[in-house]
């Protein structure tokens, strides 16, 4: 099977070809999946697990990509509840060969079945932010019906599903972000809305929960607007000034180890949550339709029936992140394509192995 793959530390998105690799094995609990799209963000090339295991040995040539949607092709020892041929999406772990391929292996706590109405190429940019803000809000934030909630890049890959599951749960929200950010946050949710660039930050008011997908400065001011009681959670570093009266949290983004509890909703369906403790959905069982961002995949953005978050904020990033898609020719045929595009929608690659 052909895959993308790297093996030098510094070569950066240009060190990631096409690539020959054997079929994937199905280990106990795992699930084979023939992939049709998966999300990539480009700091998986600054992490540990991307170059070697868990041992610490160098285990490259290593498929990149963790956030995947597909259909099963292949059980391994003791899987239940999952079967062949059924549409699923989710994460792959981190010290595994990625989704990055037209094959992986998965194990099967990581994934959930997806709805038929779901396109591929949208669902599988929902994982990684989508537990992010759920995580952030829900299972740190504590967030609640009746409360306010500050959301700092309301309009970015995290901010912009944070917002809509916020709104969902019944609580106030106020957005940041650029005068460019206004329209899109308005329109997804964000009650009212700061422009950083020529309004205060104070000028929000206090809030039960901020949300911090940004850091710096802004974070560090951010703690003077936590209610006492409140939570000021980040995903970005830890914060060096605490609330007064409340607490403080570094929540590092979501990861596919210890994927058990509640989580986001897809459809009428729920992709379990990681590292869940006490904390439960704010509206158990409503079914979400969460709508796009700015920063998606050229295959997704033609998929206009579909109501779905964005599959990376890239705010901080000068690059793209690349989709592999699956393109069905025929019932024997297919090819892999990698198609890299820019924040701003446009294609800068593609790398068309048939051509």
């Amino acid at each position: 099977m052909q895959a993308v793959t790297v093996r030098d530390r510094n070569a950066g998105l240009a060190g990631m070809p096409l690539t020959d690799m054997p079929y994937p094995r199905a280990a106990e609990n795992d699930v084979i999946v023939r992939v049709h799209a998966a999300g990539f963000t480009r700091g998986e090339l600054d992490w540990p697990a991307t170059w070697t295991d868990r041992a610490g040995r160098d285990r490259t040539p290593s498929v990149r990509g963790h956030e995947l949607s597909g259909v099963v092709v292949e059980l391994g020892y003791g899987t239940t509840g999952l079967s062949v041929g059924q549409r699923v999406f989710g994460l792959a772990d981190w010290t595994r060969n990625g989704t990055l391929a037209e094959y992986t292996a998965v194990e099967a706590r990581n994934i959930a079945p997806l709805p038929a109405d779901i396109d591929h190429t949208v669902a599988a940019a929902l994982p990684i932010s989508g537990l992010t803000a759920w995580q952030g809000l829900f299972d740190h934030g504590r967030l609640t019906t009746g409360q306010t909630v500050l959301i700092r890049g309301a309009a970015g890959g995290v901010g912009s599903i944070a917002v809509q599951l916020a709104r969902e749960a019944g609580a106030r929200v106020i957005g940041t972000g650029r005068a460019s950010d206004r329209d899109r946050a308005l329109a997804i949710g964000v009650d009212t809305f700061i422009d950083l660039q020529t309004e205060k930050l104070e000028d929000a008011g206090e809030a039960d929960v901020v949300f911090d997908v940004i850091g710096g400065d802004i974070l560090d001011r951010s703690a003077a607007l936590v209610r006492p009681g409140g939570t000021l959670v980040t995903i970005v570093m830890p914060p060096k000034v605490q609330p007064k009266d409340g607490r403080a949290i570094f929540a590092a983004p979501a990861g596919p180890s210890e994927c058990e509890g509640q989580g986001v909703h897809l459809g009428d369906r729920r992709l379990p949550a990681q590292r869940t403790r006490d904390a439960a959905p704010a509206r158990p069982g409503v079914p979400l339709r969460l709508r796009p961002g700015r920063h998606r995949a050229q295959p997704a953005r033609r998929q206009a029936r579909s109501h779905l978050p964005p599959g990376r904020q890239l705010s901080r990033a000068a690059g793209c992140p690349p989709r592999v898609h699956r393109e069905h020719q025929s019932d024997q045929t297919a090819r892999l394509l990698v198609v890299f595009v820019s924040n701003t929608g446009e294609k800068l690659k593609v790398d068309d192995p048939a051509s």
